[in-house]
């Protein structure tokens, strides 16, 4: 199994298959609307847009397990996301990354990149999963790090 092996939904509810990313380094994290970690989805645009020409691909997943702070439909997550922190990276349907319901792909990226102990489950939104050109999980990175400091770990993955 890899993470080339996933299907996910759009916003747009159009099924993309994670293969069309093969040979790009992805930056996969569980997003809020109304969280105090909100405003990095500004650094994550800001990320996608500065490595995007070397091979870098933001796909955001709105979840709404932490807190309630992502209740809007996916519409109404996508206008936010674009008016107030200009977002042209790929969003995706809303999606749960723990319990029962849990995303396949999110199952899989915490079984590949553990936290914090060896734990799998995620713990806050913001939780960022980078991935190899070849489709290998890297790293799991904390809802507490900013994606401006990712980008020395982004810069090895482009780089290899």
């Amino acid at each position: 199994m890899s993470i080339y092996d996933f299907e996910v939904q759009t916003m747009q509810g159009e099924t993309r298959k994670l293969d069309s990313y093969k040979g790009k380094v992805l930056l996969i994290a569980n997003t809020a609307s109304k969280c105090g970690f909100t405003p990095q989805l500004a650094g994550l645009e800001t990320l996608h847009e500065k490595y995007a020409e070397r091979g870098l691909v933001v796909l955001g997943f709105p979840c709404n397990q932490f807190g309630g702070q992502d209740p809007g439909s996916d519409r109404e997550i996508l206008d936010f996301c674009v008016k107030n922190y200009g977002v042209s990276f790929p969003m995706h349907s809303k999606i749960e990354v723990n319990g029962n319901q849990a995303s396949p792909l999110f199952q899989y990226l915490k079984k590949e990149a553990k936290g914090a102990l060896g734990t799998e489950r995620i713990k806050w939104n913001f939780t960022k999963f980078l991935v190899s050109k070849d489709g290998e999980v890297l790293k799991r990175f904390a809802p507490l790090t900013k994606p401006e400091d990712i980008q020395d770990e982004i810069e090895r993955a482009l780089a290899a």
